[in-house]
């Protein structure tokens, strides 16, 4: 693995991303991630994840730097997979757990979302959200549904079209994380969490948990293509290309002063 670093306990699996300071999300780590939670789902000796990232951020999202350079077949593909992915995750019959460990906006609240339950580090610096309109990026509609699954539609609707970005204060308040920790205490909080679900009958567990995200997964598009193919056809548009473009020249410049 080149973006992630895989820990095996005895009865579930800690899955860290490690792909530079921030953990932009490329194309490689989303088949990474495919992979290796695909494999947790057909293991039957694990019987559950955690999805954490590196101390002071879970991931900043996408890498708009490298993805800017893909070519239109590349950004389609990227798309593509990365809508496979969040289906995928949305799946899992297993419990997953989000230790946030720090910030998480956009594609990192992406995936936090997917998760059965997310503790987050506390700290005032620390963001969480769906900042897509903010930045020029086409939100999917399954994205749309699973943030109202957690917050409430009402709330879900005004902060996406805001593109607001949430402290961890708010994100409690809101419910979309579950819990904030000292940063040191977020991964040994969420395999706590895990402990707990290790004593329930896995069957049962299983079958709760399925239940519980019925409605919600019906609600999705279960075509990974469809998923974000707005997204994909909307990132050649040349306003769009232009405000990217000076983004990707200011965030570079800034890298290296």
């Amino acid at each position: 693995m080149n973006t992630l670093k895989v820990i095996k306990r005895e009865e579930y699996t800690i899955v860290q991303m490690n792909r530079g300071k921030v953990n932009a999300i490329n194309y490689d780590m989303v088949q990474e991630l495919r992979q290796v939670f695909r494999d947790i789902e057909n293991d039957n000796a694990v019987k559950g994840a955690i999805l954490t990232g590196q101390p002071h951020y879970f991931s900043a999202g996408l890498d708009l730097i490298e993805l800017f350079q893909y070519d239109k077949r590349k950004i389609k593909d990227f798309f593509h997979v990365f809508g496979a992915l969040f289906i995928e995750l949305m799946h899992i019959t297993k419990p997953v757990i989000s230790a946030i460990t720090g910030h998480a906006p956009a594609g990192g609240c992406v995936l936090a979302v997917a998760c059965d339950n997310r503790i987050m580090a506390d700290g005032e610096q620390y963001i969480i959200g769906l900042n897509e309109v903010a930045v020029n990026i086409q939100i999917s509609q399954n994205l749309i549904e699973t943030y109202s699954f957690w917050i409430g539609e009402g709330l879900a609707s005004r902060y996406i079209m805001e593109g607001k970005l949430l402290n961890g204060e708010e994100a409690l308040s809101a419910g979309l994380v579950d819990e904030l920790v000292p940063l040191e205490q977020v991964l040994p909080k969420a395999e706590a969490k895990m402990q707990h679900y290790l004593k329930a009958d896995q069957e049962i567990l299983i079958n709760t948990k399925s239940k519980i995200r019925k409605n919600l997964l019906a609600k999705l598009d279960l075509n990974a293509e469809n998923s974000l193919k707005e997204a994909a056809t909307l990132w050649w548009k040349p306003e769009i290309r232009t405000k990217m473009e000076a983004y990707v020249e200011s965030f570079t410049n800034k890298k290296k002063g």
